[in-house]
C-alpha cells in the first residue's frame, strides 16, 4: 500500500536566511553588549584601586568553569547523540501513513549538523553559565589549607569539610546532570531513528539501544554509589534534631551504616547494568534496580525512623549526650568563643552599694555616654549641616580619641555630599555631577557631655561640636585631631549610581563647589581617567548620558568617581569577604579614613551550629544595612579594611593571620591583603570590635555558655537577647500594656568607655557591651563586653548573675511608672512635644548594675525638629533618679554620693575625663516653680483617678480643675525657646530654633 511521503519544513530563501542571521547577531549583541561594557568599566575601576589582579583572577576562573562545565555537559550529550545515531537500525519501519516521527526524522536528517552541534552547544552554554557562579568554591579547593583540627567522627582535618567536600559535592552534581541529560537525549535520539518503537505489545528496543542505555544508566547508578560515600560526611552537618546541629545518635547508628549498605548495593546495581549491556538482557539490571529502591526505603528511611521513634526519643537526653558535647565544642571553636577568647566570672549584681564601693569605679561613672548616636543625627544636621546638599547618616558613630593623654569617646560623623539635597531648580546634570562633588569635613561631639542642661534658658541639652572643615576662603581650618584634608569624596550617603567628574577642568570651565567664595579642583588619585574619547564613549553608554561626550568642562586629566560607598568598594575588591554593615570614620595619620570590618565565613563546619546572619545581626538601630539572609557556621573578623575619604584608596589588613580561610583566600589573591604589622599605630588606636560579629557571638553565647549536655538539652539555663525597651515605647502605663504583645527588635550592643569589668577597674577601656536576659524572662542573666583597645583587642568578658537583677525591659517599666517621670512625660506629650528615649546603658559599678538612659525631646517648628537632651534617668537597685544632669540623677539614687561626683553639665568627671575649656558653668537643676508644678500635676492625677473610682462627680470636676491649673503653671515655668550650642561653623549664621 502506498504511503504519503513525509513533509518537511519549508525551505527559506537566501534573503530570509540573511535576515535571520542579522537578527540573531543583533539579539546576541544586545544581550552581551551591556555585559561587555560593564566588564570594561569594572576593568578600569579595579585598575584605579590597584586590585586588577583580583578582577583578572575572577574573570579567568569564571571563563574556565564556563568552558569546562559546558564542555563536560555538552560534550557528553554530543557523544551520546552520536552513539545513538550510529546505532540506528538500517531499515526504519514506518508505523503508518500518519507516523508523526517520520516528519521530525526528516527534518533532523536534512539539518544533521545543526542539531548534532547546535543542541549540545546550547546545553553546554546553559550549563556553563550556571556553573561559572561557583568560582569561589573552585578556587578554595585549589588553595585549600589545613585547620590543624580534626572532626570527632571520621578524624579528617576541618579543611577537608571547608574546602574539598563542597567541591566534590558540586562536581558530583554536575556529573549527575550531564548523565541524566545524556540519557534523555539518547532516548529521544533512539526513538527518533527507530531504535525504540512503541508499536506492538510493550514496544521494541533494538540491541544497540539496549546496550547504550544500559551503560548510561549504569554510570548514573555508579555515581549514586559515589554520592552515598560522600553522604556519610554530610551527616556531620545534620539538623535532624532541632535542639542542636551535627550527627545525632540516629545518624551515627542507623543512617551511617545504611549509607555503606546502599553504597555496596549501588555498586552491585551498576555492575548489573554493565553486565546486562554486554549480555543484552535487561532482567538483571531490573532486579538490581528494584533491590536498590527497596533498600533505600527500608534501610535508608524506615530503619532510622524506627530507631529514632522507639529508642532515641524516649531517652534523648542520654542518647544524644555525646553529640551535644561535640556540638558545643565545635560551635565555640567555629564562632571564636573558646576559653582563649572568653573569660567568665560570677557577678553579684548588688541592689545596694555603699559609697566607698563606688570609688574604685570612677572610670565607669566618669565616662557615662549621654549622647545616643542613633538619635542625634537630626541635631547634627540642624547645627552642622552648613548647606542643604550636605547631610549626615541617620545613625552616627562612636569612636575615641586622646585629649591631654586621656581617652575620651566622641560621636563622630562625616559631613557628606547628598545630591538629593540640591534645590529642585538647580538639580541639573552639571550641578549634580560636575559642580557639587564632595563633602566638607568631619564633626566631633564629646559623647559624655552637653553644653548645659536643657532647662536653663532653652539653649541647653545640645552637643558641644568641634569640626574639621574648609573655611569660607577655601583654606583648611586648624581642626581637631590633626585633620589635614577635610574634603570627602567617598562616604555612606548617595546611591550606587551616583558619580562625579572631577579634576582637569577645560579652559574657562567652572571648578567644583568648595564654599560660597571658593572653588576647588580635585588633585587626588581617585577615579578613572575619562579625558580620552574612547573612555568618554564608554561611560556615556554606561550611564546613558550624552553630556559626558560633549561637555567642554571634561578635560584630558578629568576623572570620574563612582562606587563611592566604603562598603561597596571593599566588597568589590574582596568579593570573598562578608562586610560589616556599619563602616565608621576616623582620623588616621591626619586623613579622614573609613574603617570597614570584613569577615571570612563558612556555611558548613562539622558539628557547629548554623545561624542566620540576617536574623542574628538584626536589631533596632536605624539606617544600617541588612546582612544577607544566609546561614553560616563559622565566622572570623579576619580583615580590617580602610578607605580614604579623599582619594578612595582601599587597603586590606590581615587582622586574624591564623585564620585558615583567610590563608586560603590569600593563596587565591596573593599580595592583596597586607600583614597586620603594616598597620600604623594611629589606625590601631581606632580599631573597634565589629558590631555584626559581636551580635552573632552573643546570640550564640546565649545557648553555648552551657557546658553540660543534659543542661543544654533541657534549655533551662539558656539566655536571650533582650528586646529594645526604647523603641516606640509608650509613655503611659495603659499604652504600654496595650503594646506589650507587639514584637520588638533586639536591643543593639553599645560602645562605651568604662572600667575593665574583669581586669583593672581603674583603667579606662573602650568596649562593646550587651545585656543578656534569661530565656523567656526579663531578668538579667549576664553582662557581656568585648574590648577594643590595642593591648587587649577581642577579649570577651562575661559577668554571670545568679540573683534576680532587673533586665532592660523591667528597668524601663520602672522608669515609666515613677510618678515624677510619668507625670512630666505625659504632660510633654499633651503639649505636642515628642519624647525620644535614648539608649539604655547597663554598666557594672561597685558590684551592682547601674542603668542610665538619656531622655530627649523634639520641639516641633514650622521647618524642622531635632532632639535635645532633656533629662537623664538613672536606676540603681530599687531607686530611680530623674534630673537634668547625670550628677543630680545620681545624687537622688546614691544618697551622699553626690559629693564624690564633680559638678559639670551633663555628666560627672573623674580622673579619667579630660578637662574641656569650653564647658559652661554647672547647672542648678529644675526651677522651684517647675518642680512644684510637677508635684501639683501628680496630685491632681491621683485625685482624678480616685474620683473616677468612687464615682464622685463633684470631686472629679474639682480634680480636673486642679489639673488644668497645675498644667498652666507648668507651661508658664517651662521654656519655649531653644538656642544652638556655643560652637558653630563660620560658614553659616547661628540658627535660632524654636520649640
Amino acid at each position: 500500500m502506498a504511503t504519503r511521503p513525509p513533509v518537511g519544513l519549508p525551505r527559506l530563501s537566501r534573503r530570509s536566511r540573511i535576515l535571520l542571521i542579522v537578527g540573531a547577531v543583533v539579539l546576541v549583541g544586545l544581550i552581551t553588549g551591556s555585559r561587555l561594557l560593564g566588564t570594561y568599566v569594572n576593568w578600569l575601576w579595579f585598575g584605579e584601586v590597584g586590585f586588577r589582579s583580583v578582577y583578572g583572577t575572577m574573570l579567568a576562573t569564571r571563563f574556565g568553569l564556563f568552558f569546562a562545565v559546558g564542555l563536560l555537559v555538552g560534550g557528553l550529550v554530543a557523544l551520546n547523540l552520536i552513539l545513538a545515531y550510529r546505532g540506528r537500525p538500517v531499515f526504519v519501519p514506518v508505523s503508518g501513513p500518519d507516523d508523526p516521527v517520520a516528519r521530525y526524522r526528516s527534518v533532523v536528517t536534512r539539518r544533521m549538523k545543526l542539531f548534532a552541534i547546535g543542541l549540545p552547544v546550547l546545553i553546554g552554554v546553559i550549563a556553563g553559565s550556571s556553573a561559572q557562579g561557583e568560582w569561589q568554591q573552585f578556587q578554595l579547593f585549589l588553595n585549600a589549607t589545613m585547620f590543624d583540627q580534626v572532626d570527632a567522627e571520621f578524624g579528617h582535618d576541618i579543611g577537608f569539610y571547608a574546602f574539598q567536600l563542597p567541591f566534590y559535592t558540586w562536581l558530583l552534581s554536575w556529573l549527575f546532570i550531564a548523565t541524566a541529560v545524556s540519557f534523555v537525549g539518547a532516548v529521544v535520539a533512539h526513538y527518533l531513528f527507530g531504535g525504540i518503537r512503541l508499536a506492538g505489545r510493550g514496544g521494541q528496543l533494538s540491541g544497540p539501544a539496549r546496550t547504550h542505555l544500559s551503560i548510561v544508566a549504569g554510570v548514573f547508578v555508579l555515581l549514586k554509589a559515589v554520592a552515598y560515600f560522600f553522604d556519610r560526611y554530610q551527616l556531620l552537618f545534620s539538623d535532624r534534631n532541632e535542639k542542636f546541629y551535627g550527627a545525632t545518635y540516629t545518624d551515627l547508628n542507623a543512617v551511617l551504616p545504611a549509607k555503606l549498605i546502599l553504597l555496596c548495593i549501588a555498586v552491585f546495581c551498576a555492575i548489573a547494568f554493565f553486565v546486562g549491556a554486554v549480555l543484552r538482557n535487561l532482567q538483571l539490571p531490573a532486579i538490581a534496580t528494584v533491590l536498590l529502591v527497596l533498600s533505600s526505603i527500608l534501610v535508608g528511611a524506615a530503619w532510622p525512623a524506627v530507631l529514632e521513634q522507639f529508642s532515641v526519643k524516649p531517652n534523648a537526653n542520654e542518647k544524644e549526650a555525646d553529640s551535644i558535647s561535640r556540638n558545643i565544642a565545635a560551635t565555640k571553636e567555629a564562632f571564636g568563643l573558646t576559653d582563649k577568647q572568653v573569660e567568665t566570672k560570677p557577678y553579684e549584681g548588688k541592689q545596694n552599694v555603699a559609697l566607698d564601693a563606688l570609688k574604685g569605679d570612677q572610670a565607669t561613672i566618669g565616662n557615662v555616654r549621654l549622647l545616643d548616636p542613633a538619635v542625634i543625627s537630626k541635631t547634627f544636621t540642624q547645627f552642622q549641616q552648613l548647606r542643604p546638599f550636605y547631610a549626615f547618616p541617620e545613625k552616627l558613630d562612636v569612636d575615641r580619641y586622646k585629649v591631654d593623654n586621656e581617652l575620651q569617646d566622641y560621636i563622630v560623623a562625616v559631613r557628606e555630599l547628598q545630591i538629593s539635597g540640591i534645590p529642585q531648580g538647580q538639580r541639573d546634570w552639571i550641578n549634580q555631577h560636575l559642580i557639587y562633588t564632595h563633602g566638607n569635613g568631619m564633626v566631633f561631639a564629646e559623647a559624655s557631655r552637653v553644653n548645659s542642661p536643657a532647662d536653663e534658658g532653652g539653649n541647653g541639652g545640645y552637643p558641644i561640636f568641634q569640626a574639621a572643615e574648609v573655611d569660607q576662603d577655601g583654606k583648611v581650618k586648624p581642626g581637631p585631631f590633626g585633620v589635614q584634608q577635610p574634603r570627602t569624596y567617598f562616604g555612606e550617603l548617595g546611591s550606587p549610581s551616583d558619580y562625579s567628574i572631577v579634576g582637569g577642568r577645560g579652559e574657562g570651565s567652572p571648578g567644583e563647589y568648595d564654599t560660597d567664595r571658593a572653588q576647588y579642583t580635585y588633585d587626588g588619585k581617585g577615579g578613572v581617567r575619562i579625558g580620552g574619547l574612547f573612555n568618554k564613549l564608554v561611560f556615556a553608554a554606561a550611564y546613558g548620558e550624552r553630556n559626558i561626550l560633549f561637555n567642554s568642562a571634561i578635560g584630558d586629566d578629568s576623572r570620574i568617581i563612582f562606587n563611592r560607598h566604603p562598603r561597596d568598594r571593599v566588597e568589590k575588591v574582596a568579593p570573598w569577604l562578608t562586610v560589616d554593615a556599619d563602616p565608621y570614620p576616623a582620623v588616621v595619620d591626619g586623613r579622614i579614613t573609613w574603617i570597614v570590618d570584613g569577615y571570612t565565613t563558612l556555611e558548613n563546619y562539622p558539628y557547629a551550629r548554623r545561624t542566620s546572619l540576617a536574623s542574628a545581626t538584626n536589631d533596632s538601630l536605624p539606617g544600617v544595612a541588612q546582612q544577607p539572609n544566609r546561614e553560616i557556621s563559622y565566622i572570623r573578623n579576619s580583615v580590617k579594611a580602610t578607605v580614604d575619604a579623599y582619594d578612595g584608596t582601599v587597603t586590606l589588613y590581615a587582622m586574624d593571620e591564623q585564620d585558615p580561610v583567610l590563608k586560603a583566600w590569600m593563596g587565591v589573591f596573593p599580595g592583596t591583603v597586607q600583614p597586620k604589622s603594616d598597620m600604623s599605630q594611629s589606625l590601631r588606636e581606632h580599631l573597634r570590635y565589629p558590631e555584626d560579629l559581636f551580635k552573632v557571638q552573643r546570640d550564640t553565647l546565649a545557648r553555648y555558655h552551657v557546658e553540660q549536655p543534659r543542661d543544654f538539652y533541657s534549655g533551662v539555663s539558656f539566655w536571650g537577647v533582650p528586646s529594645d525597651p526604647t523603641v516606640d515605647n509608650p509613655t503611659t502605663v495603659e499604652q504600654q500594656q496595650q503594646n506589650s504583645q507587639q514584637p520588638r527588635d533586639q536591643q543593639p550592643p553599645y560602645y562605651v568607655l568604662a572600667g575593665d569589668p574583669t581586669g583593672d577597674p581603674g583603667k579606662v577601656s573602650f568596649q562593646l557591651t550587651s545585656s543578656l536576659v534569661r530565656q523567656n524572662r526579663e531578668f538579667m542573666a549576664s553582662y557581656v563586653s568585648v574590648r577594643s583597645d590595642p593591648d587587649n583587642y577581642g577579649k570577651i568578658s562575661v559577668l554571670t548573675l545568679n540573683n534576680e537583677a532587673k533586665g532592660p525591659q523591667q528597668i524601663q517599666t520602672q522608669f515609666l511608672t515613677s510618678g515624677e517621670v510619668s507625670g512630666e512625660l505625659n504632660l510633654l506629650t499633651q503639649r505636642q512635644t515628642k519624647v525620644v528615649y535614648g539608649n539604655l546603658l547597663t554598666l557594672p559599678v561597685g558590684g551592682g548594675l547601674l542603668y542610665v538612659e538619656p531622655i530627649y525631646i523634639e520641639r516641633a517648628s514650622q521647618n524642622t525638629q531635632f532632639p535635645q537632651l532633656f533629662k537623664v534617668l538613672v536606676s540603681f537597685g530599687d531607686k530611680v533618679g530623674y534630673a537634668p544632669t547625670l550628677r543630680e540623677a545620681l545624687e537622688k539614687v546614691l544618697t551622699g554620693a553626690g559629693t564624690q561626683v564633680p559638678d559639670q553639665p551633663g555628666t560627672p568627671t573623674s580622673t579619667t575625663t579630660p578637662p574641656t575649656s569650653n564647658t559652661n558653668p554647672p547647672a542648678n537643676g529644675q526651677s522651684t516653680e517647675m518642680q512644684q508644678a510637677v508635684r501639683d500635676i501628680q496630685s491632681a492625677l491621683a485625685a482624678v483617678k480616685a474620683a473616677q473610682s468612687s464615682g464622685d462627680f463633684a470631686a472629679l470636676g474639682n480634680a480636673y480643675k486642679a489639673l488644668d491649673e497645675a498644667t498652666r503653671k507648668f507651661e508658664a515655668a517651662s521654656t519655649s525657646t531653644t538656642q544652638p550650642p556655643q560652637q558653630q561653623s563660620s560658614l553659616v549664621p547661628t540658627p535660632t530654633p524654636t520649640g
